[in-house]
């Protein structure tokens, strides 16, 4: 008899809304954390939507301070406030009714290439775990509460699964929590490489074929354990994340 063994610890079994706060925390640390900026989206079996709360920073969300939505962005239980701007998450989720979670944050290094206004090469092997398309939109009407702004921020990203809105952010859209932490973590991680080797003079952008084909197979393969092993970090550093 064949015995697998586990390739680590498992997490306990998590509520949609401790899956939420656990993303929120893990992508803190990968670098969307501007301030009280950003909110993410988790769609839920019945048609509503899991929300962070405005007005707490990401790594202090807990699992009990998620709010929830209906379809039309309308605040249906929590207890504290849904930001306005929940509008540009509305028209991504009528776009794109194959996703299940729409992170929007201004990521420390994802904006800077937002606002330079074109999508950086890939360098290295993590940053080529998202090898999709990057859309970019490259007006700035102001804030995505405004609803002609969300739908045209929509229909820029179109199919793509991650979006640069210039002089604003970074949207990043996923089938799961899994996926959507691996693509924003990967893209982050792409911006940052391509940022600090143009400071140090340059280098040579990854083999566009392997990266091809290392991003296709995570496209359709979950990385094992991935954000697993991140959530775990998470939980020894504030295990009441999870409350």
């Amino acid at each position: 008899m064949v015995v697998t063994k586990p390739i680590a610890p498992p997490l306990p079994e998590l509520t949609p809304a401790q899956e939420l706060a656990l993303l929120c925390r893990c992508l803190f640390a990968e670098g969307y954390d501007d301030h009280l900026a950003g909110h993410i989206t988790y769609k839920q079996p019945d048609g509503t939507f899991l929300v962070n709360p405005f007005g707490l920073t990401w790594d202090e969300v807990t699992a009990s301070d998620i709010m929830s939505m209906d379809a039309d962005g309308n605040e249906i239980g929590g207890r504290w406030t849904i930001t306005p701007a929940i509008t540009l998450h509305v028209e991504l989720h009528r776009a794109r009714t194959d996703i299940a979670v729409a992170i929007h944050n201004h990521s420390r290094w994802g904006t800077v290439w937002a606002d330079i206004g074109r999508a950086p090469e890939i360098y290295d092997q993590t940053g080529a775990l998202y090898h999709g398309g990057v859309a970019v939109y490259d007006e700035y009407w102001g804030t995505v509460d405004d609803a002609g702004n969300a739908r045209a921020v929509a229909k820029a990203i179109g199919e793509a699964n991650v979006g640069l809105l210039a002089n604003h952010g970074v949207v990043v859209l996923g089938e799961d929590i899994e996926q959507a932490y691996l693509r924003a973590m990967s893209f982050e991680w792409r911006c940052r490489q391509a940022w600090r080797i143009a400071a140090a003079g340059g280098g040579v952008p990854m083999n566009r074929d392997a990266a091809r084909t290392y991003g296709d197979f995570f496209n359709t393969h979950p990385f094992t354990g991935l954000f697993a092993a991140m959530a775990r970090r998470e939980l020894r550093r504030d295990a009441s994340v999870l409350n």
